[in-house]
């Protein structure tokens, strides 16, 4: 028995260690190795290779491991977006995903738009593989997509254009001094009245949590630590004229849902 447990314990630990080295080289190690070779000055430096590499996309993007990462809160928080949408009149509107992300909520956020009476769904992404992929998944609602590649600090989209806004945890990986530009697109594109669904990490209200969140961005995520203080969306987006904004937490405070109107005209 004895024997049996070292042996279990040293697979855990070893499968464990691996997997965190994986994600490490594929996130802030290849940050480090970019800035090394003097590679970070196009628009796509700060994108990890996991979110640019097709094999590696398809490899990691599969739900049960999204929904870890995410302490299994996944489905809680794109449930809270999804839910605004479905209470939310569409009929004839536009709705922008900005970015693409992991997992179901693509369409999620697809079937909810459309079933409020959205006329298009527009999904916009710096990185074509990542557009590819979504497409792979939103079969049954070809005619009612439109797949851009756009950079969300800079939008292609004119003003006021979408009633919806969606970006589901991109604002993290964005250095400091484009997360404010990506906001400012973000609201930049909406309608008078339009709302804004921002899904990130939060500052954990429990010091254990705080500990290991903490951990957990200086490791793999440089940029999501000033989320918690000096960039923290909901002063950002309080900070721009006729923008209200609510944020919802979830598990101890370590996620958060923001949701951003923008003043009727």
């Amino acid at each position: 028995m004895s024997d049996w447990f070292s042996y279990t314990v040293f697979t855990v630990v070893v499968v464990l260690a691996s997997t965190a080295l994986f994600f490490f080289i594929l996130t802030r190690g290849a940050l480090l190795m970019r800035g090394a070779m003097g590679r970070l000055s196009h628009d796509a430096a700060h994108v990890y290779p996991i979110y640019s590499n097709m094999r590696l996309i398809r490899l990691v993007d599969w739900q049960p491991i999204i929904s870890a990462i995410l302490l299994f809160q996944y489905s809680r928080l794109v449930s809270i977006i999804t839910h605004g949408l479905q209470h939310t009149d569409l009929q004839g509107q536009q709705v922008l995903i900005t970015s693409c992300a992991f997992g179901n909520v693509i369409p999620r956020v697809v079937e909810a738009s459309v079933k409020s009476g959205a006329s298009k769904v527009l999904i916009a992404d710096i990185i074509q593989n990542e557009l590819d992929h979504a497409q792979s998944k939103l079969g049954d609602y070809a005619g009612q997509i439109v797949y851009t590649k756009d950079n969300a600090v800079a939008m292609q989209q004119p003003d006021a254009s979408v009633q919806a806004n969606v970006m589901f945890f991109l604002l993290h990986e964005l250095p400091h001094h484009l997360k404010i530009e990506a906001l400012k697109e973000a609201m930049r594109v909406l309608a008078p009245g339009g709302k804004l669904y921002l899904g990130e990490f939060h500052r954990p209200r429990p010091w254990l949590l705080r500990a290991l969140s903490w951990t957990y961005f200086k490791v793999f995520e440089p940029y999501g630590l000033a989320l918690w203080s000096t960039h923290d969306p909901v002063l950002q987006l309080q900070a721009m004229p006729g923008v209200s904004v609510e944020r919802h937490t979830a598990f101890f405070g370590n996620f958060q849902v923001i949701v951003a109107t923008k003043a009727a005209a």
